[in-house]
């Protein structure tokens, strides 16, 4: 069963439209062996959320069977066998239409495409989002600089901070010194004059 729906321009032009599930996903991802990679899905749905399911599927490169990686339905269902067993922890959430997931210490035989699927009746149609994983050796050059600059980047930050505040509370005590000093030697002066 698909929704139609009445769509109207600013113009006053009205035309006839399906509402469908869209989902969103990164589209490829690159992660080092061994380490945690985060798939990201995000949806759209032209209804309420009430009872809503997603499932992440797996098909390996070249030949292989697909594979259940993760399901949600009112409460997140883990895997219980098969090569994502412990290895999948849902991070989505579902207020914030989010249904990503994270893949923790990847393998080589991770290689291949994850699918994200979300329902939520009556917006059962839409597309499939599809993340292609890479699993590497070692990080791209290009990440390893993103990841070098974006720590950098942060510790400059601190630091640029912490000598503007070090700067103002000195400029402080100088002014406060500098009024001590201006009384004290009002008070002299007063005291000269008796």
């Amino acid at each position: 069963w698909v929704q139609m729906l009445i769509f109207c321009s600013s113009a006053g032009n009205c035309w006839l439209g399906v509402g469908a599930m869209r989902v969103y996903t990164s589209g490829r991802v690159e992660a080092v062996n061994g380490t945690d990679v985060r798939l990201k899905c995000t949806f759209q749905s032209s209804h309420p959320i009430q009872s809503i399911t997603i499932s992440w599927s797996f098909r390996p490169l070249g030949q292989g069977p697909v594979e259940s990686v993760f399901y949600y339905y009112e409460r997140p269902y883990l895997p219980t066998e098969g090569r994502f067993r412990k290895k999948v922890s849902w991070v989505g959430d579902i207020s914030s239409w989010d249904a990503s997931i994270i893949v923790r210490s990847v393998l080589f035989s991770y290689n291949g495409t994850f699918s994200c699927q979300v329902k939520n009746p009556p917006d059962v149609h839409g597309n499939v989002g599809e993340v292609q994983l890479r699993v590497v050796t070692t990080a791209s050059f290009s990440e390893i600089v993103i990841l070098t600059v974006a720590i950098g980047g942060a510790v400059l930050l601190i630091i640029i901070v912490l000598i503007t505040v070090m700067f103002v509370r000195r400029c402080r005590n100088a002014e406060q010194m500098e009024c001590e000093r201006t009384t004290l030697r009002r008070d002299q002066k007063d005291l000269v004059v008796w």
